[in-house]
């Protein structure tokens, strides 16, 4: 059994909405227990993190970067960088932002960083747009063009739940591969 924890912070609902259907995916791959856990949470005991074999990322787009809550996760994780607790850990990253673009990219990258300076395995989104393939962009698969990792869009103000189709399809494929990938690595 592969443990993965998904950590996220949400403010409104909407990065919340996106962990869940992205639990969801991994949590449909054999072998594999998967725990929603809350960045604020994390932030005042971080050693928890070493009992997973996976970590998926998420927090809302801010300004161009993580928010402030996920941003004092990542920062409280500092003494455990020192002795390298998380090398070797495979780890993923999702994001959410009420435009299409957003500097999603950027907020993906501070994750990458993030990850990379704790030793951990990066995972893309290796999800082909199926916008190609004829499908209509609201419903298609990595409808963003996302390749770093998953993005998705929640229009300003609109309800936690409220989003496309193909957002919600790819958060759960996106979850789905990286519990796949997690269970061929180990």
């Amino acid at each position: 059994m592969k443990k993965l924890a998904v950590i996220y912070h949400s403010s409104h609902g909407h990065t919340e909405h996106i962990a869940s259907h992205v639990a969801a995916g991994a949590q449909a791959v054999a072998g594999m227990e998967v725990h929603v856990l809350k960045a604020s949470e994390l932030a005042g005991a971080p050693e928890a993190l070493t009992q997973y074999d996976g970590l998926l990322l998420g927090s809302p787009t801010y300004l161009g970067g993580v928010s402030g809550v996920f941003k004092s996760f990542m920062d409280a994780t500092g003494k455990m960088w020192r002795h390298q607790q998380l090398k070797g850990k495979l780890a993923a990253g999702f994001t959410v932002s009420s435009l299409p673009a957003g500097d999603k990219q950027s907020t993906l990258m501070s994750m990458f960083t993030f990850c990379m300076q704790h030793g951990m395995l990066w995972v893309g989104n290796p999800i082909l747009p199926e916008q190609q393939l004829g499908v209509p962009y609201e419903e298609a698969a990595n409808r963003l063009g996302s390749w770093s990792g998953m993005m998705a869009q929640a229009g300003h103000g609109a309800p936690r739940d409220d989003f496309a189709a193909g957002d919600i399809k790819t958060a759960v494929m996106f979850g789905q591969n990286f519990a796949e990938t997690l269970v061929r690595l180990r």
